[in-house]
């Protein structure tokens, strides 16, 4: 019999404590690892490719397999440059609608093994299993077990590799390859779990881009350099014929500048704005996918170009009338803008001479 006691009142409490106006908006955020459950095939696709990215400063060269046939490669990490001569690491990156099953890794560590015994590659250092649905338990535990998993893939091969795989052979574990299957080490199959996938993938500049969560810090913007390097000497150059074309002199260098206070200031502050906006460039490489900071910067451009081919008096009037108009613009769709300063975008100017696209005076 069921009493009274046994009823309830529904009393949500879960998101109370964590409840946010960001939530009001958007919900509550969904885990990455149950975002990465239901990718679709291409997104499973773009996120392993993107998370392969962070192996490239472990290893000289890292490649996916894209020639014809399934040999279970899949990505390669190779530790030189000349491939699999080298020790070398496989990454297979399966999405199925289930966790992996020992079923599914046999198939796979078959292939390696046979190919190899064939000689399309060497052995891999590593061979390592990933999957959008994560490793199940069962296959996970063969995975840390080298002696069983050998017993399970000889005890499989005839229903899950013998035809599997290839469609044009007969794969009997018979013979010469029996005996290399049975000097074959089982130790270097392991697997990758989803998590760790993901830890890796924050490395990349694709990780916010790809779940969310907002730019990291940016790091402090240090001082110019007392002496100017070679990389600001284009736009230096524009600012002190700027200046000549403002004193009605030829400006030839940076000393001459000591006679003039006020220009001398405004050098500084100019100087600086590049530099924020160079850490913002160099910021951007860590953060977000390539190319960003350069559809910033166009930008900027195409919200000063017409201020800058304006008519002006002297070429100092127009680079301030471009700077200023810089720090007007509203650079809101762009994903560097949350970490994007007024600074930034007058220094992108300085960038932009420095490239020539931009000329404060267009007769020098």
């Amino acid at each position: 019999m069921i009493n009274d006691s046994d009823l309830k009142d529904i009393e949500p409490t879960g998101v109370v404590h964590v409840a946010s106006a960001d939530h009001v908006q958007a919900g509550l955020p969904i885990p990455k690892a149950a975002r990465v459950r239901i990718f679709s095939p291409d997104d499973w696709e773009e996120f392993t490719q993107e998370w392969a990215s962070s192996l490239k400063s472990t290893y000289a060269m890292v490649r996916r397999f894209a020639g014809s046939g399934d040999m279970g490669l899949d990505i390669a990490g190779f530790t030189a440059t000349t491939g699999f001569a080298a020790p070398w690491d496989n990454f297979q990156c399966k999405r199925y609608d289930h966790a992996l099953r020992p079923a599914d890794i046999q198939i796979e560590i078959g292939k390696i093994i046979y190919y190899s015994w064939l000689g399309e590659y060497s052995v891999p250092r590593k061979h390592f299993f990933a999957a959008s649905q994560d490793v199940g338990t069962t296959a996970a535990k063969l995975l840390l077990e080298p002696t069983k998993l050998k017993e399970s893939v000889r005890q499989a091969w005839e229903k899950q590799c013998r035809h599997r795989i290839t469609t044009t052979d007969d794969v009997a574990l018979t013979g010469d390859f029996l005996k290399y299957f049975e000097g074959f080490d089982f130790s270097i199959f392991g697997s990758k779990s989803v998590l760790e996938l993901i830890e890796q993938h924050e490395t990349t500049s694709y990780h916010t881009i790809r779940f969310g969560g907002g730019l990291p810090p940016r790091p402090v913007v240090e001082s110019p350099p007392e002496e100017p390097g070679a990389h600001e000497s284009r736009y230096i150059r524009q600012l002190l014929d700027a200046y000549g074309d403002h004193l009605g002199e030829h400006v030839q260098d940076l000393s001459a500048l000591g006679q003039h206070e006020p220009l001398q200031r405004d050098f500084t502050r100019q100087r600086e704005r590049f530099y924020s906006a160079e850490a913002l460039r160099n910021f951007s490489r860590d953060t977000v996918p390539a190319g960003t900071f350069d559809a910033l910067q166009e930008e900027v451009y195409q919200g000063v170009v017409d201020v800058s081919e304006g008519s002006h008096a002297t070429g100092l009037e127009r680079m301030r009338a471009t700077v200023a108009q810089a720090a007007q613009i509203a650079s809101t769709s762009n994903p560097l803008a949350p970490a994007t300063r007024t600074q930034d975008r007058q220094g992108i100017c300085h960038q932009l001479a420095n490239d020539d696209r931009l000329t404060w005076t267009p007769s020098q």
